[in-house]
């Protein structure tokens, strides 16, 4: 029996696939429990639309990804912070503090896609690379400076 997955099924496919099964399998496990859906030609009819409608759904997030990617490289990000004698910093920049600070600039970039191994002590200039969605990337420069006491 053909029939069309819903979810992805270990050792059976993936959603949307369709396979053939024993109807005796698909009748008495896999319809009741809406894993999978007969493959008749009005079902196959809106699988195509739904496939060709993700298509276009993917294709228009990766054109947003790249814009995104775009704006943000090489972006140079200061931050201002207290310092005390011989430069230590009184707080340290993590990837939650980048992450806020690129929102605040309007880029909607989350803690997780920030790759920083520890958080940043000191004064200067750091690297950062950012991961995307679509396996994209960017790279900016973090720049952390004392924040002057009038």
């Amino acid at each position: 029996m053909k029939v069309i997955i819903l979810k992805d099924i270990p050792n059976l496919g993936k959603k949307h696939e369709v396979k053939n099964v024993k109807e005796g399998y698909a009748m008495n496990f896999l319809i009741p429990r809406g894993l999978v859906k007969a493959a008749d030609k009005k079902s196959m009819d809106k699988l195509e639309q739904l496939k060709k409608k993700e298509v276009l759904q993917a294709e228009q997030e990766l054109k947003e990804t790249q814009e995104l990617a775009s704006k943000i490289d090489g972006q140079e990000i200061e931050f201002k912070v207290k310092i005390g004698e011989e430069d230590q910093l009184f707080e340290s920049v993590t990837k939650d503090k980048i992450s806020k600070k690129l929102q605040e600039l309007g880029f909607g970039i989350k803690k997780e896609q920030i790759i920083l191994d520890k958080p940043i002590k000191q004064l200067g200039e750091f690297p950062i690379k950012i991961e995307l969605d679509h396996q994209l990337e960017a790279n900016i420069v973090l720049i952390v400076e004392s924040l002057q006491q009038e």
